[in-house]
């Protein structure tokens, strides 16, 4: 579990330039595209290696509790995880054992409203985005998640590494009988 690290960075409140978010929003579609096809040696090779990747647990909440129940790292989180634990959640798919996933899940990710800003960094881009994730397994389980995510991609030569995802759900009472999905 991560702590000390912030999903914070100080935006500079400019829209990256038509071929930057084109190239970034093509990134997306191309992870969701991953994400769907369980290709996740491809997927891990978009995540820089000081990733944090998390989604915070949401609680139903008054309007006068002003609580940041979001951006707190040290409440309750589905997945405050590093590169490592991410490839650990992964390497667990390749055991054998993960019983929830055999038979396998099928995945469909859908992105939209997808917006970018240039950050106080060079080369790093805030990216916010909305999705769908619908899950289905055997005959009858079920699944759809929608959500929020804010990102940091940085450009690493001629592509972009996820730095940090932040997964905003809209549900505060998951029914799933597992979140074996990455959003």
């Amino acid at each position: 579990m991560i702590q000390n690290a912030t999903l914070e960075r100080p935006t500079t409140g400019q829209s990256a330039s038509v071929e930057q978010t084109h190239s970034l929003t093509q990134t997306l579609y191309r992870e969701a595209r991953m994400l769907d096809e369980e290709n996740y040696v491809d997927w891990v090779k978009l995540l820089a290696d000081d990733l944090l990747y998390h989604m915070p647990g949401i609680e139903t909440r008054y309007r006068r509790d002003k609580t940041d129940q979001v951006k707190d790292l040290t409440r309750m989180a589905y997945y405050n995880d590093n590169l490592t634990e991410i490839k650990k959640r992964l390497s667990r798919l390749e055991t054998g054992t993960a019983w929830s996933e055999d038979p396998a899940t099928r995945y469909t990710h859908i992105i939209t409203n997808v917006e970018v800003e240039l950050t106080a960094i060079p080369g790093e881009y805030q990216v916010f985005s909305n999705f769908y994730a619908y899950r289905n397994r055997n005959e009858r389980e079920e699944d759809s998640l929608i959500g929020n995510r804010i990102d940091i991609w940085r450009e690493v030569e001629n592509s972009f590494q996820l730095v940090m995802r932040r997964i905003i759900l809209k549900h505060n009472v998951l029914i799933s009988k597992n979140l074996n999905i990455f959003l």
